[in-house]
């Protein structure tokens, strides 16, 4: 019986590694298209959110018109939520895929 009880903390440890595996897996930060913004508005968004050179922006922004999507920011979904939330607060559409 005793050793039954000891397996559980291992199982719970391992939960844990696999949870940190998990999270600092790569994601992506998806920008769609709209009818909407304006370039300058997405280049600018990018800019302050993404840290984006404005370069990087504007190459964003004619890929998402073109393409009608771009990942903007690769990286771990806990650093990329905030992102994504204000990208949408900005009235942009984004995703984290």
């Amino acid at each position: 019986m005793n050793h039954h009880t000891q397996a559980y903390p291992a199982v719970e440890e391992a939960e844990v590694l696999l949870e940190e595996l998990i999270d600092t897996d790569e994601c992506e930060l998806v920008v769609f298209n709209d009818d909407i913004n304006t370039f300058d508005h997405v280049s600018k968004i990018l800019i302050k959110v993404c840290h984006h050179s404005p370069e990087q922006a504007e190459q964003c922004t004619l890929i998402i018109h073109y393409k009608g999507k771009c990942t903007v920011k690769k990286g771990s979904r806990n650093k990329l939520k905030p992102m994504c939330e204000a990208i949408l607060d900005a009235g942009i559409q984004a995703a984290i895929v």
